[in-house]
């Protein structure tokens, strides 16, 4: 998923920051606009202002879209069967998957699989 924002509709009232701050910020002029890895991206209408979601945030990009005023944030999703590049902070980008690869049980109950 990829999102931008036309800063030409954006009202300034900053519920997309509120909503996803690791996505939006909102800079001097008042003006929201998208970030990547926290380095705002301010290239209005060019390739430059498209920052990839990562997947753990797909959710609340799509929230602050929706109950935006200014009804200028637009989203990106690739086409069925089509994958993001690795490290693109789409589906694959392994950084961003909140797994538990630790097998071991950290439970205080003996194990009933044993035999006493």
């Amino acid at each position: 998923m990829r999102v931008w924002i036309d800063q030409d509709l954006c009202t300034g009232d900053g519920l997309c920051v509120d909503h996803c701050p690791d996505v939006f910020v909102q800079l001097e002029d008042g003006i929201a606009y998208v970030a990547e890895h926290a380095v705002p991206l301010n290239d209005p209408g060019g390739p430059g202002s498209l920052a990839r979601v990562p997947l753990r945030l797909h959710r609340r990009v799509i929230e602050a879209a929706d109950d935006c005023p200014g009804e200028c944030i637009f989203i990106e999703v690739p086409a069925a069967g089509e994958l993001e590049p690795v490290g693109s902070g789409g589906v694959d980008d392994v950084d961003d998957l909140d797994v538990d690869l630790d097998d071991s049980d950290d439970s205080e109950e003996p194990d009933e699989r044993i035999a006493s």
